[in-house]
């Protein structure tokens, strides 16, 4: 048996740039992967600095024989790179969110087209 023809299947079918322009399909999700992609880019850079910035501390403290300073500068690496390990799991759950609240958005629409086709259904033709 073939699918059910409804209010939906009526509505012509539009490809290419016309659907992106009418909002029938969203671009958003790609989007926020791309955004997520970067944004974790930025956080591996962020964690290079972390560890750049501790080793520089750390090899003028040897040169300086300050070891009070090598001493800070172990702490600081592992609390660096913990913010940024930290950093990175909220980027993950802000991203997700924002892909969560799309699908609820596409879960929406499919919902309101199986309520017209049955609503289209019941109808009694006069």
């Amino acid at each position: 048996m073939g699918p059910a023809r409804g209010a939906a299947s009526r509505r012509p079918s539009r490809g290419g740039i016309a659907s992106i322009l009418t909002f029938e399909h969203m671009i958003t999700g790609p989007v926020i992967h791309l955004v997520y992609w970067a944004g974790l880019g930025a956080i591996v850079v962020a964690a290079f600095g972390v560890i750049g910035a501790s080793l520089g501390v750390g090899l003028r403290a040897i040169s300086e024989r300050s070891w009070e300073t090598l001493l800070v500068v172990v702490p600081g690496l592992i609390g660096g790179l913990l913010i940024v390990l930290a950093g990175g799991l909220i980027w993950r759950a802000f991203c997700e969110f924002y892909v969560v609240i799309f699908r609820i958005g596409d879960d929406l629409s499919a919902l309101r087209r199986a309520a017209e086709e049955e609503q289209s259904r019941t109808q009694v033709p006069r």
